[in-house]
């Protein structure tokens, strides 16, 4: 398979389909430039090499065409800023005014295409509309991991135009690498920290990684599904009374695969669903009748930090707790911290979906852990044990 490494870029013109599906403000100015940062290696290597970059990526989700609310030209000011080389703009991510100033492009240089989903036929992934892509290129590359679950004509249909000259960009390298790092690596222990508030969304994910892991903490909202199914009193605290018998199930199956399964045994419980709310901490299964866990306790702190801290691979998906409160985000940020400290004596931790990625920036620590995904769905598709449409187009 070709690499960014091993390709010659010299007077190519490279089609780079990246994840700019960035935040912004209603003055049309990026909150949040992480995904573009991720992105300029591959941009910044292509034109270093002698090649130009033309770039192609979604914002938003366009309902009836070209709307200025989800036009990437709000986006070109920023990335001629982060890559330091003037960016042309294409009104059209097809058609003739693209293609011309496609063409024209010199060695080095950078054109940012319009929003691919103006097009009803990008996320059909239609044929006809992949072919007119991939006119514009001589070569293409994956860089959009945070699409690479989708078949979408400019994620995945595109690379049937380029039977030898398409690879992944290094963003969708680390990715990959990251993932099957922690999913077929032989270091022990390896520790998978599951969190969030619905155990039906992450089934799939648990019932694929508990035929990997030496340890599964549960934490966050569902692990009160878990508490219920064991006979615990929740009181008022988040439940999903379907999943009972699967979380009685899922224990079960660790039991029979010698995982040791962690849930909280204490928890910060609220009178009422806000920061501000009377804070106290009690026996996760003894939870007050007017009461609702917002967070674990200190004990459960203790007990899920000895466990990371020990670990060699470290997976973490999903909060302790509701921690966009101040008062109810000790449980996540203590995971957060005991993955860093693990990471220091030589463990490998990944960190992934939304929520954990903003915990973690939230206390500044992504820079302390191995790697942060950047991929929320198609990380967890990935975890999950699926083939991701925008890797299998570039493998095959």
């Amino acid at each position: 398979m070709k690499t960014l490494e091993n390709y010659n870029f010299q007077n190519k013109k490279a089609l780079i389909r990246v994840d700019f599906n960035v935040p912004l403000d209603a003055e049309k100015n990026i909150t949040d430039d992480t995904r573009i940062r991720a992105a300029l290696p591959t941009i910044q290597h292509v034109i270093n090499n002698g090649g130009s970059a033309i770039i192609m990526s979604h914002l938003g989700r366009p309902k009836n065409g070209p709307e200025n609310d989800f036009s990437l030209i709000h986006l070109v000011s920023h990335l001629e800023k982060l890559s330091k080389v003037k960016v042309h703009f294409s009104e059209d991510c097809i058609g003739e005014k693209a293609k011309l100033k496609c063409n024209l492009m010199k060695p080095g240089e950078i054109t940012l295409l319009e929003n691919v989903r103006f097009h009803k036929e990008e996320t059909k992934g239609d044929l006809s509309f992949a072919k007119k892509l991939a006119s514009l290129g001589d070569c293409y590359i994956n860089d959009a991991f945070g699409t690479a679950h989708r078949a979408h004509a400019s994620t995945t249909v595109i690379a049937r135009n380029f039977s030898e000259d398409k690879m992944f960009g290094f963003l969708m390298e680390g990715e990959i690498k990251s993932l099957e790092k922690v999913l077929n690596s032989d270091k022990k222990p390896l520790t998978a920290i599951i969190g969030g508030a619905k155990v039906s969304s992450k089934l799939p994910i648990i019932e694929n990684l508990i035929n990997k892991v030496d340890n599964l903490i549960i934490g966050g909202g569902m692990a009160y599904t878990f508490i219920k199914a064991n006979g615990g009193n929740i009181g008022k605290s988040l439940v999903e009374n379907d999943f009972l018998n699967t979380a009685t199930s899922i224990q079960e199956l660790a039991k029979n695969k010698k995982v040791n399964l962690y849930l909280p045994i204490d928890t910060a419980t609220a009178d009422a669903f806000d920061n501000n709310a009377t804070k106290s901490v009690v026996n996760i299964e003894n939870i007050p009748a007017g009461l609702m866990g917002l967070d674990i306790g200190e004990k459960s702190e203790k007990l899920f930090s000895d466990v990371i801290e020990n670990s060699k691979l470290i997976l973490w998906n999903g909060p302790m707790g509701v921690f966009e409160f101040s008062n109810f985000e000790n449980g996540t940020k203590s995971a957060a911290n005991a993955i860093v400290k693990a990471t220091q004596k030589g463990a490998f931790s990944l960190i992934g979906g939304g929520d954990s990625v903003a915990a973690i920036n939230k206390f500044n620590l992504s820079k302390e852990v191995s790697y942060v995904s950047t991929g929320g769905g198609a990380m967890l598709e990935y975890l999950e044990g699926k083939t991701l449409p925008g890797i299998h187009a570039i493998l095959n």
